[in-house]
């Protein structure tokens, strides 16, 4: 095994992760970074090209900014924590730009412009700023569990090595979670990394979830690709298969319509409200989008071409684990969680989209979680290393049962009840109601039997994560009684002014949800 200590570990490599080691280096700690893929290539971002929440500081503007959204996500975002993330956003990008040398386009008067990001250069910039400031990087080496001392604290994490076949572990002072969300392996473009795990993780040390019926984002896809970048989409036309259009289909607003749809015939599409000059600047701006269709000779801008609906679960939705403090500490001392893996909720409230206020979230949240990180394990005197810890992981790695292998059966049987669009995109009580049923009995049976040896604790971690976020998904959704963000109920269509608030979620053998303390602030 290998056995290190440091001050802070990170859990994660994308934005959220890099951000955070290299804002817990620079406030002093020793930072070790655990990543499931390479740092600086996996993960969703450093897939395509992302627009971010920037805007200068000029009080109309960021008034402006802060309610463009605020009915779509039902009005369940926080006015403070929206303007300390513009704050944030506003610092880091220009760091990007200063210290990273990040090289953004220009306008007509030199002036950079600072409002998106190439996920390739992004993150192939942030390795390098991170490995500069000192940080000991594991590459392809997933966290599998927690660690805790006596107390409860988080006291590390423990995993294993891919590449060189053995387990791992880093007694740590603090640890901060930015794992990402979980796309359910639905081939989402850059999510193969992102199950949830997490989540499952925070839940085993006791920690509470927020926002999880906010979960059911579904992103535009050509039909024979993975690519879910969807800001074309909003100058397309949608077709019946006889080429008919399809009414009421949009990027923006009508995915429900399209879904409908391809419960019962494919949906075509074609890019044909954009100008010439709309083209060239696509191209441009999202080179990756375009390259399945010059691979098949097709023009999305004259050819129809068939699309799809690729999961995207709380990569692109809100919900996470529920952050506490200022500085993204959770209820659980000496664990921060960051990024997607952390809610969204209090900038979003209930809906949001791809990049943007995603990506601002993701360096914001990452640069609090690591200084906080940083401020927590100082605060431990340097017993970090010396505490006695236990590990905390149970489903998939420590079965009450027999063990037994079989992860990729569990895989399946969550996405049978997650991926299809009638029971998580289109909701009904009477879907989500025996749906959640059979991730309960699939959960019991993981929970009893599950276990694969080295490399397979990976999966096997991964499948029970994904079972767990399932069923806080439907237990939330259940409990939300109304249509609000993005959870809209087929059976309950209307706002509900008393359900004004967040739903907090938890437990694992036994799922729960509650009102948080109190209801937001109108």
């Amino acid at each position: 095994m290998t056995d290190l200590t440091a001050d802070v570990l990170v859990a994660g490599g994308g934005p959220a992760g890099a951000w955070a080691a290299i804002k817990a280096a620079e406030a002093g700690a020793d930072v070790v970074l655990a990543d499931k893929g390479y740092l600086g290539t996996s993960g969703a971002t450093a897939s395509a090209g992302t627009g971010v929440w920037y805007v200068e500081p000029d009080p109309e503007a960021r008034e402006a900014a802060m309610a463009g959204r605020e009915a779509l996500g039902g009005y369940l975002a926080d006015r403070g924590w929206m303007a300390r993330v513009l704050d944030q956003t506003y610092a880091n990008m220009n760091e990007l730009a200063e210290i990273s040398r990040y090289p953004f386009p220009e306008d007509g008067n030199g002036r950079q412009i600072r409002r998106g990001l190439q996920g390739p250069e992004y993150m192939r910039r942030m390795r390098v700023r991170v490995r500069r400031s000192g940080v000991r990087v594991l590459d392809h080496s997933p966290v599998t569990e927690l660690l805790a001392d006596g107390a409860g604290a988080v006291a590390g994490a423990a995993g294993y090595r891919v590449r060189d076949d053995r387990p791992f572990r880093v007694r740590a002072g603090a640890v901060v979670l930015a794992t990402g969300g979980c796309a359910f392996l639905s081939k989402a473009l850059g999510c193969d990394v992102n199950t949830g795990d997490g989540a499952l993780f925070a839940a085993e040390a006791g920690a509470e979830l927020s926002g999880m019926e906010f979960s059911n984002a579904y992103a535009i896809a050509p039909a024979f690709t993975s690519v879910t970048k969807t800001a074309f989409y909003s100058f397309a036309t949608f077709y019946h298969a006889d080429g008919t259009v399809l009414e009421g289909a949009g990027s923006r607003r009508g995915r429900s319509v399209i879904a409908r749809t391809l419960l019962s015939e494919p949906v075509l599409c074609r890019i044909d409200r954009a100008t010439p000059e709309d083209r060239r600047a696509m191209r441009l701006a999202q080179a990756n989008f375009f390259l399945p269709f010059d691979r098949q000779g097709i023009d999305p801008f004259t050819d129809l071409f068939p699309v799809t609906l690729l999961a995207e679960g709380t990569v692109r939705g809100t919900g996470g684990i529920r952050i506490t403090g200022a500085d993204c500490s959770t209820t659980v001392p000496g664990l921060y969680a960051a990024g997607d893996a952390a809610t969204r909720e209090l900038i979003c409230g209930g809906f949001t989209g791809g990049g943007s206020h995603n990506a601002a979230w993701a360096m914001s949240s990452g640069t609090w979680a690591g200084q906080g990180a940083a401020r927590y394990a100082a605060g431990l005197g340097g017993r970090a290393g010396a505490r006695t810890v236990h590990a905390l992981g149970e489903a998939g790695v420590r079965p009450e049962g027999t063990a037994a292998g079989g992860h990729a059966d569990y895989v399946a049987a969550v996405q049978a009840e997650v991926l299809p669009y009638d029971k998580n995109l289109l909701r009904h009580g009477g879907r989500l109601a025996p749906a959640l049923d059979v991730l309960d009995r699939t959960w019991r049976q993981l929970r009893g039997t599950l276990r694969e040896e080295g490399a397979g604790v990976v999966r096997a971690r991964s499948a029970a994560a994904m079972t767990a976020h399932a069923r806080w998904m439907y237990r939330a959704a259940l409990t939300r009684t109304e249509t609000r963000g993005m959870h809209k109920r087929q059976d309950l269509p209307d706002q509900d002014p008393a359900q004004h608030r967040r739903l907090v979620t938890g437990g694992l053998d036994e799922i729960w949800t509650r009102p948080e303390d109190e209801a937001v602030a109108s």
